[in-house]
């Protein structure tokens, strides 16, 4: 596809392959249709039926290759663990060993493989950890985990030595501490609650916690971090949203990556935490044979939008260990970036960050729109590759404009 204009047609007009990708479809059943509805859209059900065994694999999946038969059996034994909701599991295509939806939940070979760059913690969690189970990196926020359980396993996830337990990190949250540490710390304005993924709580267990970080004066505002409505929709139950409605204000973050995975069902569930007044975010992390595709990430971004979701943040994959298979090159990241600023609406533009290795923090990525900088005017290119002089510091020069493509200033 051009980088560009992505799945367009010569007029300019979207492709019917991008049309297609925009269109809401529902999981379906595949080989559970015998299941009652009662059952199926029961989230206690679709987790008790995880696939999570190699037998499960070869048995729903004939096409098992061998390289991911060896990672599922290695995921059984030391490895962050199989585990794929039905509904999920629905939206992988037998045929297509580089579904984008089977190279996230589908443990393969390559992730024994260790590059000398990457880490068990890429984030240095671990060392801004005043208490277990609670990150402080920010000066005005903090990270609460919450549980060690998801109701899939991402093969790329930051956690993966958490997750699951896979490593025998035996991780075992302190709430009491936790909570004591945010109350005695004034500076901290924003509480988000991740893990594992905090909408496994019953509701209850939720409302508690929810309610106890509420009741702390200096808490402005907290925020749920889930990828509970894209592996497990049947889960955002009305009670659950009327529920979350009594702590506004309350932020909610999903994690979507691929167009496909968003389903009427997802979308239907979206929506119920929407008219709870719930502002809804996305992040997606760039994968290869994923979303490396300037088309697939124009269409998920306008299809988030639909799904009243905003595009919040795109990351370039941490260097977790096991995971150079699965990561796209920065360069094809500020491609990417180059074929969405522009080319739609703004509100579909989510911001390219990096997690800087070992702790730094995120650090946003862009393209070079700007071309130069001088005492009284900057030098700027829009997407069309046009360039144009703007008068700084209120300095009363002509506004000029050239077709000059970027290109021609020594840029690919």
């Amino acid at each position: 596809m051009d980088p560009e204009f992505p799945a367009d047609d010569e007029d300019g007009a979207p492709g019917a392959e991008f049309d297609a990708l925009k269109q809401f479809h529902p999981a379906g059943r595949g080989p559970w249709a015998d299941v009652a509805d009662r059952d199926w859209n029961d989230w206690r059900w679709q987790l008790k039926h995880r696939v999570s065994t190699v037998e499960q694999l070869e048995r729903l999946l004939p096409t098992l290759t061998a390289e991911e038969r060896a990672g599922a059996i290695l995921a059984g034994e030391s490895k962050l663990a199989v585990g794929i909701t039905p509904h999920f599991f629905n939206l992988i295509d037998p045929s297509d060993e580089f579904c984008p939806i089977r190279w996230q939940v589908i443990p393969r070979l390559e992730e024994t493989a260790r590059a000398p760059w990457e880490m068990s913690d890429p984030c240095g969690e671990d060392t801004h950890s005043p208490v277990a189970g609670l990150v402080h990196r920010y000066p005005d926020r903090v990270l609460f985990l919450v549980t060690d359980r998801c109701a899939s396993y991402c093969r790329y996830c930051t956690r993966s030595r958490l997750v699951s337990n896979a490593s025998g990190y035996d991780f075992h949250p302190e709430f009491d501490r936790q909570i004591a540490y945010i109350a005695s710390h004034p500076e901290i304005r924003d509480v988000l609650l991740s893990g594992g993924d905090p909408l496994l709580f019953n509701d209850e267990k939720l409302g508690n916690l929810l309610g106890r970080l509420r009741a702390i004066p200096h808490i402005e505002f907290l925020r749920i971090g889930t990828r509970i409505p894209i592996f497990l929709p049947q889960r955002i139950t009305p009670e659950l949203c009327a529920m979350l409605r009594q702590f506004h204000p309350l932020f909610v973050s999903i994690h979507s990556n691929h167009p496909r995975e968003l389903t009427t069902e997802v979308r239907d569930a979206l929506g119920r935490l929407a008219d709870a007044g719930i502002p809804l975010g996305n992040q997606s992390v760039l994968l290869r044979h994923v979303n490396d595709d300037p088309g697939v990430m124009k269409a998920h971004m306008q299809k988030l939008l639909m799904c009243r979701t905003r595009p919040y943040y795109l990351y370039q994959c941490d260097l977790i260990a096991g995971s150079s298979h699965l990561r796209a090159s920065v360069k094809k990241g500020l491609q990417i970036m180059e074929s969405l600023r522009g080319h739609t609406t703004g509100y579909a533009v989510p911001q390219y960050v990096i997690d800087a290795p070992g702790g730094g923090g995120k650090v946003p990525i862009n393209p070079e729109y700007v071309l130069a900088k001088q005492s009284d005017r900057v030098v700027i290119r829009n997407f069309e590759g046009r360039v144009f002089e703007y008068p700084d510091n209120g300095t009363p020069t002509e506004v000029r404009t050239s077709a000059i493509h970027f290109s021609e200033f020594g840029k690919d």
